[in-house]
């Protein structure tokens, strides 16, 4: 039923807003939504309204909206291949959501001629026609805030010059992601478990603008035209959030639940060293659990069409190779050349640690008690297996 709701929606706001001339006393605003609580949330949000109170006309379009009705949407998500739609919403309803979900709203109104005005009002109605509507989404390069960035140029005849603003740092995609991030949370380390190299790299100031806080700050300094005037006329802050309890909790996080997680390991291996044994069960738990990590993030570089999930190296703790050894460690006597495979794992390890010291990839905090109960676990079973080699000549 609400399917059919908002098709007739959609249907109504497009039989209305056919060939809509807009009057003089009409404005044109960038609206600049705050961060929410989810992850989908967290970098917040964009939007156009416009206002045009002698057509009774007050209304928000915004890209990057989700298409649930779309076939297969979970596998073309993490595929990449995920087209997003143009939302439109009026200014009331769009104002009550959010302001309903305690996010901030500001708003910048564009210093715009009539002439620019209509051109970019048409060129929102006419993305928003059915056969336009869909776009494939990218979040650093396609998405609700660079859309605003590239409309208002497209209507300025690419005449903006997006000046620096005095917050500007020059720093990567990765820094700014997690700028919006609590980086010991689940949401953090999954982004930088999926998300590769690629992202290290130093952001140019114009790409800084895929986060819609800096289409806000780089509007507020941007000019237009010959005459290089200033972009935006007035800014006003529509709605502030109120402050709120984190309801972080150390106990749930990344950093305590690995840290749990390498102590056990640690504490197995020093019993095991301590009584000249190997708990098997611990090190098939290992084996499967890297090796099918490193599965996933082999499918995220290789079978999507997701750029940022290229140059992954998180490969180097998530060994794919992990399983084609699995049978290694079913047995109580494992084989001469396991000693040499332990000691390449902890070179990867030390790989690793060399690709974050030098900045060649970040990784996730919580990961690193992990990462150290696998180096210690490691070398002992290349310690054990060389043992029991000896023993066994």
């Amino acid at each position: 039923m609400m399917r059919y709701y908002f098709l007739l929606l959609a249907f109504f706001f497009s039989f209305f807003l056919q060939a809509q001339e807009l009057s003089e006393s009409a404005e044109i605003s960038v609206l600049t939504i705050g961060p929410g609580k989810s992850l989908n949330d967290a970098f917040g949000h964009s939007g156009f309204r416009i206002q045009d109170s002698a057509k009774g006309l007050d209304l928000v379009f915004n890209y990057g909206v989700y298409d649930f009705e779309a076939p297969n949407f979970i596998l073309k998500f993490a595929q990449g291949k995920l087209n997003y739609l143009i939302g439109l919403n009026r200014f009331d309803d769009f104002y009550r959501v959010y302001t309903n979900e305690n996010r901030g709203i500001k708003q910048q109104t564009l210093n715009l001629s009539q002439a620019e005005k209509q051109k970019l009002f048409d060129y929102l109605l006419d993305n928003y026609k059915p056969e336009n509507r869909r776009y494939l989404y990218d979040f650093l390069f396609d998405n609700c805030a660079t859309k605003i960035k590239d409309v208002t140029n497209i209507t300025c005849n690419n005449s903006i010059k997006f000046n620096i603003p005095n917050s500007y740092e020059e720093v990567t995609f990765r820094t700014l992601i997690q700028e919006n991030l609590n980086r010991n949370s689940w949401g953090s380390l999954g982004i930088d478990l999926a998300l590769g190299a690629v992202i290290d790299r130093k952001a140019t100031p114009e790409q800084h603008m895929f986060l819609p806080k800096n289409i806000h700050a780089f509007f507020e300094k941007a000019t237009k035209g010959i005459k290089q005037e200033p972009l935006v006329k007035k800014s006003s802050v529509l709605f502030t959030a109120y402050k709120q309890d984190s309801n972080s909790n150390f106990i749930l996080s990344p950093l305590f639940v690995f840290g749990i997680l390498g102590l056990i390991i640690i504490f197995i291996t020093y019993k095991d060293k301590k009584n000249q044994q190997r708990t098997k069960l611990l090190d098939i738990l290992i084996v499967v659990f890297t090796g099918l990590a490193g599965i996933i993030i082999l499918l995220l570089w290789f079978a999507t069409d997701h750029q940022t999930t290229q140059n992954n190296y998180n490969l180097l703790w998530a060994n794919p190779l992990n399983l084609i050894v699995l049978f290694q460690v079913f047995k109580n006597k494992m084989s001469n050349w396991f000693n040499k495979y332990s000691k390449f794992l902890l070179i990867l390890l030390c790989l690793m640690a060399f690709h974050w010291i030098t900045g060649v990839q970040v990784f996730a905090i919580g990961l690193i008690p992990l990462l150290i109960a696998l180096f210690i676990r490691y070398l002992y079973l290349m310690k054990y297996s060389r043992t029991k080699s000896a023993t066994a000549l």
